[in-house]
């Protein structure tokens, strides 16, 4: 950047003597690396640098900058930098940004030392770790750091991240102690974005970018990047929308006076309460009385794609009826089996009832949301069941449900803030019954308006069942959607967005996830008086 502008002042003649203008030396970089090989290479790679940069200046001005002996060199301190004092390795008064890529470390991924690395970082005012500190990204306890050594200075300081510390139930324990305990701000933000390299079998990873500053510094213009469009904002929040800084905190019931939502039901069977599509008949014709004791069984997979899946489902059977039944006798005596081997307590207990299922939600109606599905979709699909179907634990099942509720439901409203909330599984989406249901906000609404929700949510269900061959994947691929469901979808868009006043501009979903955020901070506030 410096030899750029060097050139462009060099051709505009606004400057001449060349070397008298070389501000940046290598002696101004230091690093942390926790490896010796790596911190070696560090030190060697800075020292190439500047004598290649040496000579392409001396080349392009016509002098000779080289030094030869290099004895300009950068600091590398080999050390933990979650461990380090990084006054140690440069005092903060001397500094003025800092940049990194840290390592990209899930929390269900780190080893026993990484955990207490963490811990050691992530503290409260008191100086206690904070009681979530022990599921939070690795990656966090360098903007933590970061956020601990700027006070009082004027520095900057951005990192490529995991893009999980921007979602999910990640937030609230990373950005809810950051901001309040160190009154940081953010001034830019580059949304997710794929990341790979060229190494062989490379998986890529998806990454953001956040700089950020104290509160006292770089009252300018805020910019947000997403898929190379950049806009200009006043306030980005931990989410990366321009809104104020929320913390959706997991919540076990939700805001407003609507149904609970539960997860789906877990087997904890080793499969074989269970019938795959391709044993079913066979199981069938060898077991016929079995047969009204089956169930058809969905997670979000089979939902999604109206993939076929089969459950035992012995609620209420009697012994007799078991016994008389030698293949059914049979998987519930492995399910038995299976369940006293494990290494899980909670498993080997439930060895006493083989014959149900670790949960046994079955209500008689429910909206189902599939808790896994592709961000390709503009709209998770979402539908109704009767009792003749069992949702697994990657269902979200709300009993007793309404066509009012699903109306909601299946907005472009509650599609935005599950976008902006929700964790995600590489980039699909990972709905959360106690980050993005419980936490929706939902419109205080007329009769009126009640009723055409009802109405237009009925219009999405009529245009579904003109395609009754189509999977769920087939009717919300958003290239080959249907235009009468398409419609119906937009007609109930905007009988939602009606019924919270035409409070944000149709169709501007960071706009509408920022009223969102709005309408949960005014909520939030008015329960705990």
């Amino acid at each position: 950047m410096e030899f750029e502008t060097l050139k462009l002042l060099f051709e505009m003649h606004q400057i001449s003597m060349i070397d008298a203008f070389i501000m940046v030396k290598s002696e101004q970089f230091y690093g942390i690396e926790i490896e010796d090989f790596p911190c070696q290479v560090a030190q060697l790679s800075m020292v190439l640098m500047k004598h290649l940069m040496d000579r392409e200046m001396s080349d392009y001005f016509g002098i000779n900058i080289i030094e030869f002996p290099i004895r300009e060199s950068a600091t590398i301190v080999r050390g933990n930098a979650l461990r380090i004092d990084w006054n140690e390795v440069c005092t903060a008064e001397r500094l003025n940004y800092i940049i990194g890529n840290p390592p990209f470390i899930g929390y269900s991924m780190q080893s026993n030392e990484q955990k207490e690395d963490i811990l050691s970082v992530f503290l409260d005012r008191k100086g206690k770790a904070i009681k979530t500190a022990g599921k939070i990204d690795f990656v966090a306890g360098w903007y933590y750091k970061a956020a601990q050594y700027m006070q009082g200075t004027a520095i900057r300081a951005a990192f490529v991240s995991t893009n999980s510390i921007t979602q999910g139930d990640q937030v609230a324990p990373i950005w809810g102690t950051i901001i309040p305990l160190f009154g940081i701000k953010i001034d830019f933000a580059y949304r997710t974005f794929k990341w790979g390299n060229e190494a062989k079998a490379n998986a890529a990873v998806h990454c953001v970018i956040i700089g950020f500053s104290p509160q006292s510094t770089y009252a300018g213009t805020k910019y947000i990047f997403d898929h190379g469009i950049s806009f200009e904002v006043m306030r980005i929040n931990p989410y990366l929308v321009e809104a104020d800084n929320v913390f959706i905190a997991s919540r076990s019931k939700p805001l407003n006076n609507i149904p609970q939502m539960i997860t789906g039901n877990r087997p904890v069977d080793g499969g074989h309460l269970i019938i795959e599509a391709r044993e079913y008949e066979e199981f069938v014709n060898s077991e016929p009385d079995a047969l009204k004791y089956i169930k058809k069984m969905i997670g979000s997979k089979e939902f999604i794609n109206g993939l076929d899946r089969y459950c035992l489902w012995l609620v209420g059977v009697s012994p007799k009826e078991i016994r008389q039944m030698p293949k059914v006798l049979e998987r519930v005596d492995n399910v038995r089996k299976a369940r006293l081997s494990s290494p899980d307590a909670g498993a080997r207990a439930l060895a006493d009832t083989p014959t149900l299922f670790r949960e046994i939600y079955n209500p008689e109606s429910a909206i189902v949301i599939p808790l896994v599905s592709s961000e390709n979709r503009r709209y998770v699909p979402i539908g109704f069941i009767d009792s003749n179907t069992i949702t697994t634990n990657l269902i979200g099942l709300i009993p007793n449900a309404t066509l009012f509720h699903f109306g909601i439901l299946t907005s472009n409203v509650h599609m935005a803030w599950m976008r902006t909330v929700a964790g995600r599984l590489e980039m699909r989406y990972r709905y959360s019954k106690d980050i993005v249901y419980n936490n929706f906000i939902w419109p205080d609404c007329t009769p009126a308006q009640k009723e055409k929700i009802e109405q237009t949510a009925q219009g999405i269900l009529d245009a579904r069942a003109n395609y009754p061959n189509d999977s769920y994947a087939d009717l919300y691929d958003d290239t080959v959607m249907p235009p009468d469901l398409r419609r119906a979808h937009q007609a109930n868009d905007r009988a939602v967005w009606e019924a919270y006043g035409r409070a944000w501009p149709i169709g501007d979903e960071a706009a509408c996830v920022a009223h969102l955020m709005r309408l949960y901070q005014e909520k939030t506030v008015e329960c705990t008086k």
